[in-house]
C-alpha cells in the first residue's frame, strides 16, 4: 500500500479533514487501471503533465498524486498546481505537497509543485493548459451555498482580532465551504463542470467526485452530449450514511 501524504502540520479548524472521499480518489488514481490509463495517456516521450487539483484543502490529494507520479503515470516529471479560496487551505497544500514529494522520490526528486493560488475554481488557469484536473467538491446538498470568500476573510489580520465567538463562526463558514453544495449538491460542480472544456489541453483528462444525490448518471450523460466520455473509475462500493461515492473520468477521446 502506497503511504498516505502527512497532514500533521495542518490546522483542521477551517480545512476539510481527509475521509472517505479522499482516500477514494487516492485509491482511483493509484489503481492498476488507472496507472495503465494514465501512462497511455502522458508516454513518457511527451512534455511533463500539469495536474492541477481544484480545491486542495488539505492537500493530500494532490501531494499523493505527485510524490507517487511513478506508479501513477509511469513517470516522475510531474508539475502540479493547486487552487482553493481559503488561504489557509493553499499554505497547508504547499507544504503538504513539497514534504510528500522529497520523502518519496528520493535521492532526486523530478515532481515539481509549481504553487498553491488563494482563487475561486479555475479563475487563474490559462485555457488548454491542464492536462489531468482532480475536483473532490463540497458535493453534500444544502438549502443555501455559502458566500465566497473576501480577501478581508483571508487576511490573517482579521482572524487575529477576532473574539473567540467570531472566530468559531468564521471556522464554522470556512468549513461549510468544504461540504454545502446548494441545490443538489450541485452547484459548484455545475460551475467547474462549465470550465472543463475550456481549461483541459487536448489531451487532458478530468476527474471528479459525485455523491449519490448529485445523479452522477444524468452528469455523465450530460458531458456526453458534449461529443466528450464520461465513465466512472472509481466508487466507494459502499453506503456511508446516505451517501454512495463514485469518481468519473471526464475526456475527450480523439486528442491527437
Amino acid at each position: 500500500m502506497l503511504p498516505t501524504p502527512d497532514t500533521s502540520h495542518v490546522s483542521f479548524d477551517t480545512i476539510y479533514e481527509p475521509s472517505e472521499d479522499s482516500y477514494l480518489f487516492l485509491d482511483t488514481l493509484a489503481s492498476d487501471s488507472e496507472s495503465k490509463w494514465l501512462s497511455a495517456r502522458f508516454p513518457n516521450q511527451s512534455t511533463s503533465p500539469l495536474v492541477v487539483e481544484v480545491g486542495t484543502g488539505s492537500g493530500v490529494v494532490l501531494a499523493f498524486t505527485a510524490a507517487q507520479s511513478e506508479k501513477i503515470f509511469g513517470r516522475r516529471d510531474i508539475l502540479t498546481l493547486g487552487t482553493d479560496v481559503n488561504r489557509n487551505a493553499c499554505i497547508a497544500t504547499r507544504e503538504t505537497a513539497t514534504t510528500a514529494i522529497k520523502a518519496e522520490q528520493q535521492p532526486t526528486p523530478q515532481s515539481i509543485h509549481i504553487s498553491s493560488l488563494t482563487a475561486d475554481l479555475c479563475a487563474p488557469l490559462r485555457p488548454g493548459s491542464v492536462d489531468v484536473l482532480l475536483f473532490n467538491p463540497p458535493y453534500v446538498p444544502t438549502e443555501d451555498l455559502p458566500r465566497l470568500p473576501s480577501a478581508k476573510d483571508n487576511d490573517p489580520a482579521t482572524a487575529e482580532a477576532m473574539s473567540r465567538s467570531d472566530k468559531f463562526d468564521n471556522d464554522s463558514y470556512f468549513l461549510s465551504l468544504t461540504y454545502a453544495g446548494g441545490a443538489d449538491g450541485m452547484e459548484t460542480t455545475d460551475r467547474l463542470l462549465e470550465a472543463i472544456p475550456g481549461v483541459l489541453s487536448a489531451r487532458g483528462v478530468a476527474y471528479v467526485l459525485l455523491c449519490k444525490q448529485n445523479k452522477p448518471e444524468e452528469v455523465k450523460d450530460r458531458i456526453r452530449a458534449w461529443g466528450w466520455q464520461a465513465e466512472s473509475v472509481g466508487s466507494s462500493g459502499m453506503q456511508a450514511g446516505w451517501e454512495k461515492l463514485v469518481i468519473v473520468r471526464i475526456w475527450r477521446e480523439d486528442h491527437s
